[in-house]
């Protein structure tokens, strides 16, 4: 069970790293569009057109690469959406248990089908090297690209939370120490 825990805590590592590009790109994206913006009322009060497509899709594509790599980075510090009527007043093991079930067969399994349904539109547009149909476009087959890189994070990470709630469930690990590590953020 240690060696599943130091695997855990170097997929957690690795996560973070990559929750830090997704948190590196936001002031990007912000810049980005506020040159969008900029551009577009001086070009107004010019007389002339100032952006182009190439910067409103590059608005576009690291807003996705900040949500589409931030998914795991998310699930690791808890952070996603949950319905929780009868889960708040569940004791620390029971929630461990409920997130194991809810990682192997629902996490695991959606990001699994994700892979094998978005592979051959991926493919595709490799295979095409597919641009933007607007001028000065950016290329699509790159974005497209981390519609399988998301869900493999998630996998990846989700690995690591079904190791540590398998650990608490068995109470090999205190459940409390992984609700810390939940809350321990960039």
């Amino acid at each position: 069970m240690q060696a599943l825990l130091r695997l855990s805590r170097i997929i957690d590592t690795f996560t973070e790293w990559v929750g830090r590009i997704a948190y590196i790109l936001v002031p990007v994206v912000v810049g980005v569009g506020v040159w969008n913006v900029a551009n577009r009322y001086v070009g107004r009060a010019i007389g002339r057109t100032l952006g182009s497509n190439f910067y409103i899709e590059a608005q576009w594509y690291i807003f996705s690469l900040i949500f589409l790599l931030g998914a795991a980075y998310a699930l690791k510090h808890n952070e996603h959406v949950r319905v929780d009527v009868f889960y708040s007043n569940y004791p620390p093991k029971r929630k461990a248990l409920v997130n194991l079930i809810g990682t192997l067969f629902f996490l695991i399994p959606f990001c699994i089908l994700l892979i094998y349904f978005g592979l051959p539109y991926v493919e595709q547009s490799w295979r095409i090297r597919e641009n933007s149909p607007d001028p000065g476009g950016l290329p699509r087959y790159i974005i497209k690209t981390f519609l399988i890189i998301s869900p493999v994070l998630l996998i990846i990470q989700g690995i690591s939370e079904a190791i540590k709630y398998f650990a608490a469930f068995r109470g090999v690990l205190d459940p409390s120490n992984i609700e810390e590590e939940h809350e321990t953020k960039l």
